[in-house]
């Protein structure tokens, strides 16, 4: 190490020991002197900065330098910080302060976004650990608003100071200057509310925008609502209150706060007017009549106290006082009749004679009659008839005679009527064989016969049995009273009937041929629109006894209930998705596709019951935030409304459970289906789903990443699959999810954080936008951004970078790769294929029991036992309640059997993960047990 004293000198002190040492003549000294010259110089470079040590080398002195002297025996330590700079924000026009502290440090500097701090702008303190003996140096500076205002672009102010010693240097953390604002106006206010007594209440705010963000906090009526206090309140993440029952004591003004370091906002009040609407109490019992005796007027009444309207709440609707005639019976006492004649002498020499008392009856209270009801009197012995008792005991002997004619008689009639009998069932057999859609063998095809067992764990545990051959009915299916054709409908075009009128139905799979199918339909006038796309097209025939059409990899199935296609009629149905390219729906303002374009038919058919039709939507499923409605597209070819989401009316012939990323969609009538959604704000989203591919093979230095963003439902990223494996592409990381609000700001992607050493990005911008208008209105059917990077070596094989995708001016994500490009390129497209699709094994159309969880015949019995209103409410609605499908309540009642369409939305729902046993589990919860109605005996089956 050089000593201090050369290090504090100044140059031109070289210069005169140099003059000195040569006038003396030594040369020794002087190459010591131009020794100890170099080592200074070469000592400064070693601290990192050359510049800096040569314009510390020709500076005036020391004294404005952040430099210090480190003893011989701390030489070989690296400084470490102290203290090390922390995010700050500048309050108005106040400058803040960085600090930096470190041990033990020659020369310690300031770096802010990348250039060095001039060094009188640094202010240095210098002191000694008392317990290590080590220096420590302290520098400051001062970051102004100006500075930081000079910063444009998406960048921000940073610095980070660097400390250097004799062994090496340390750089410490960056800390963050911002300029710390808060809006004045809020994005959204609370709105006065009235609600009923026990309703829920949403308040919303959206505080204003604000560096730091805007805490929240509520108050009513100047008070802080503190949720820890009292749990009927409850603040989200959000920053909306929601009071979670309206008491009369959450009457108030309530007022959203916002504040920071900066300031403190407050939005207009909002008035919450708990109300409460009048209820009548009870009927109190009839008084009594009016009268003792004869007509007379009885009342009872009630009063609106139960509850007592406050705050403006409705009063009772009706009578309070109800009045009724009565007529009072008066008390009548009981009076003997006439005596009956007396009775023919017996054979005890004695005769009878009876009365009775009603004449009248005694009522309401009268007496009974007084007196004996029955009289005897004795018989002289000229009177007693011998002989009419030898004549009757005559008669007796010939009376077995007679019973033994009347019951060969009985006999007779019964062999005629047994007779009569047989011949109308076997002539009923034969003339119905032909008209019965399907007889006995194919209602228990596909049951295993059980006994019955006590515990609940076994109800409904009759599995249908797959493994069996296809039955199929040999003979025609037609109506005995149709003989027109296979379909029945009232209205469009239909497919032609199948050849020679006659029909195989199968319980099981259908094999059909597709293309067949497909080439057929398309012959047809209104058809000739449908795609011919046979991977996203199934169909089946299809008889009362139900069935399933599912597309497979799609999300789209058609349930097809028992008995929704009436008895004697049979249908050839089909199931397709339209593609956005071949069929635009016309979209206005800010309504954008919200699920794949669906077609089902033919149109026209004449269905008993609704059939169940599941696809995939894209919405953030919160009918607060959307207008979501279903279109259909009529016989011309235009779109019209039938159906308006939360205001379905039971009467009409569709009705949508909205789940959170499926709709089940009830349809009496079949045809082009899509849903559309119109943002009622901007907090209404849409989830976009982001896959990434790369090229399948890289023999050059340029490596593409491509990165679809498509709406998130499994139609649109079966397509993408199928198009990147014809393409050789490799999916490089699992699909995300990303929220794309209506707030008029474009997709933005950008690449991060990749290793200079071994890639380079060759786009010209620093990322790539996708306009919102074309994510939104949905024009395509997906779109992508490719990014092409450039290796250095082919030999590089790794890629570490960040890929951020966000919408402008809102909320984004930011994933990690972290991939091997030899490991891609090697990989096998099935097996990406099998982990990210789900992959559906089964049939596209299953027709008979084999087609449900639930067995036909137990079907039916849960039905008829669950249909009937019970009074402790063990019905039907039990079920629902059970199911989590109470919502939907008055859509099930006006329905002439609920809990037939109970069972349709379970088995639509659980077709791949349904589990009878839980199905079990549930029946037997609410009750019906009796008589094991839900088990099928071995005579049934």
């Amino acid at each position: 190490s050089v000593s201090s004293r050369y290090r504090s000198r100044k140059p031109n002190m070289f210069r005169e020991r140099e003059t000195v040492y040569a006038e003396e003549g030594c040369v020794r000294c002087r190459l010591h002197c131009v020794i100890q010259r170099l080592c200074k110089f070469f000592f400064s470079f070693s601290f990192g900065n050359p510049l800096k040590s040569l314009l510390l080398l020709s500076s005036k002195g020391s004294e404005h330098a952040a430099t210090a002297t480190l003893p011989a025996a701390f030489s070989d330590l690296l400084p470490h910080f102290l203290v090390e700079p922390e995010d700050e924000f500048i309050v108005k026009n106040k400058p803040v302060m960085l600090t930096c502290r470190s041990t033990p440090a020659t020369q310690i500097y300031f770096k802010c976004n990348g250039e060095w701090v001039h060094q009188d702008d640094h202010l240095i303190e210098r002191t000694v650990d008392p317990a290590t003996a080590l220096p420590i140096m302290q520098v400051t500076i001062e970051i102004t608003r100006q500075q930081v205002e000079k910063i444009f672009g998406l960048d921000e102010y940073w610095c980070q100071c660097v400390a250097w010693s004799t062994t090496g240097t340390q750089k410490s953390q960056k800390a963050y200057i911002r300029i710390a604002y808060l809006r004045k106006n809020f994005e959204e206010e609370p709105q006065g509310k009235e609600v009923a007594l026990d309703e829920e209440v949403l308040l919303r705010c959206h505080p204003p925008e604000g560096v730091p963000q805007a805490e929240v906090e509520w108050q009513r009526n100047e008070d802080v609502v503190n949720p820890a206090s009292d749990p009927n309140f409850f603040i989200t993440t959000d920053h909306n209150l929601v009071i979670k029952k309206a008491r009369l004591a959450d009457t108030g003004n309530y007022t959203c706060v916002a504040k920071n370091i900066v300031a403190r906002r407050k939005s207009t009040s909002a008035t919450v007017l708990v109300y409460v609407n009048g209820g009548w109490s009870t009927w109190t019992t009839w008084s009594s009549c009016s009268a003792v005796c004869g007509r007379g007027w009885q009342k009872r009444s009630r009063s609106c106290t139960n509850p007592t309207p406050l705050n403006g709440g409705t009063s009772c609707e009706g009578q309070n006082v109800q009045k009724s005639a009565c007529v009072a019976t008066c008390p009548v006492d009981g009076g003997w009749s006439e005596w009956s004649k007396w009775s023919a002498c017996g054979a005890d020499c004695s005769m009878w004679r009876s009365r009775e008392c009603t004449q009248p009856s005694p009522g309401t209270g009268g007496k009974d009659c007084q007196g004996l009801d029955l009289q005897s009197l004795n018989c002289t012995s000229e009177q007693c008839p011998q002989s009419e008792t030898q004549g009757d005991s005559h008669s007796k002997s010939h009376s077995p005679d007679v019973a033994l004619y009347v019951g060969m008689v009985a006999v007779a009639l019964c062999l005629t009527l047994l007779l009569i009998v047989v011949v109308l069932v076997y002539r009923r057999k034969k003339e119905g064989l032909d008209a019965d859609v399907a007889d006995s063998s194919i209602l228990t095809t596909g049951f295993q016969p059980m006994g019955i067992k006590p515990k609940n764990s076994h109800l409904l545990t009759i599995q249908p049995d797959l493994t069996t051959t296809t039955t199929s009915y040999q003979g025609t299916l037609r109506s005995r009273h149709d003989a027109t054709g296979k379909f029945s409908m009232t209205n469009g075009p239909l497919l032609d009937p199948l050849p020679n009128g006659s029909h195989t139905l199968h319980n099981g799979k259908l094999n059909s041929d597709p293309a067949e199918f497909v080439s057929r339909l398309s012959t047809q006038s209104y058809f000739k629109t449908l795609p011919r796309d046979v991977a996203n097209t199934s169909y089946g025939t299809f008889n009362f006894l139900g069935g399933r059409l599912t597309i497979p990899n799609a999300g789209i199935s058609l349930l097809i209930p028992p008995e929704a296609i009436p008895r004697g009629k049979i249908y050839e149905i089909y199931l397709t998705v339209q593609r956005k390219e071949d069929l635009r729906l016309p979209l206005a303002g800010c309504q954008t596709l919200l699920s794949p374009v669906v077609s089902c038919g033919p149109p026209g058919v004449v269905l008993s019951r609704p059939v169940i039709l599941s696809m995939d939507h894209c919405s953030d499923a919160c009918l607060d935030n959307w207008a979501v409605r279903l279109k259909k597209q009529n016989y011309e070819g235009a779109w019209e409304d039938v159906l308006l989401m939360g205001e379905e009316l039971v009467s009409e012939p569709y009705y949508c459970q909205l789940e959170a990323e499926t709709c089940r969609l009830f349809s009496e009538q079949l045809g082009t289906l899509a849903l559309v959604g119109e943002s009622l704000h901007m907090g209404a989203a849409k989830r976009l789903r982001l896959v990434l591919f790369s090229d399948a093979y890289c023999s050059t230095l340029e490596y593409n990443i491509r990165v679809y963003c498509m709406d998130d439902t499994q139609d649109v990223f079966k397509e993408v699959m199928q198009m990147e494996r014809q393409l050789g592409g490799r999916l490089i990381d699992e699909p995300h999810v990303l929220l794309f609000k209506d707030s008029y700001h474009n997709l933005r992607l950008s690449i991060h954080d990749m290793p200079q050493a071994h890639w380079r990005s060759k786009l010209l911008a620093g990322y790539q936008e996708i306009p919102f208008y074309h994510i939104w209105n949905g024009s395509q059917r997906y779109l992508h951004c490719t990014f092409t990077l450039e290796r250095l070596s082919l030999s590089t094989c790794e890629l570490t970078c960040q890929l951020c995708v966000w919408q402008v001016e809102g909320e984004g994500q930011s994933f990690g790769l972290d991939f091997n490009i030899a490991k891609v390129l090697l990989s096998d497209t099935r097996a990406v294929d099998s982990e990210f699709l789900l992959m559906d094994t089964n049939a596209t159309a299953l027709a008979g029991p084999s087609a449900f969880q639930i067995p036909y015949l137990i079907r039916q019995k849960i039905c008829s036992s669950l249909d009937a209103p019970c009074p402790n409410g063990a019905d039907w609605r039990m079920l629902a309640q059970r199911l989590k499908l109470e919502r939907h309540m008055s859509f099930f009642a006006s329905k002439a059997s609920p809990t037939s369409v109970i069972l349709d939305l379970w088995e639509a729902q659980h077709f791949h993960s349904g589990n009878i046993n839980q199905l079990a589990t549930v029946m037997a919860d609410i009750g019906k047990q009796e008589a094991m109605i839900f088990l099928v005996s071995d005579g049934e089956c």
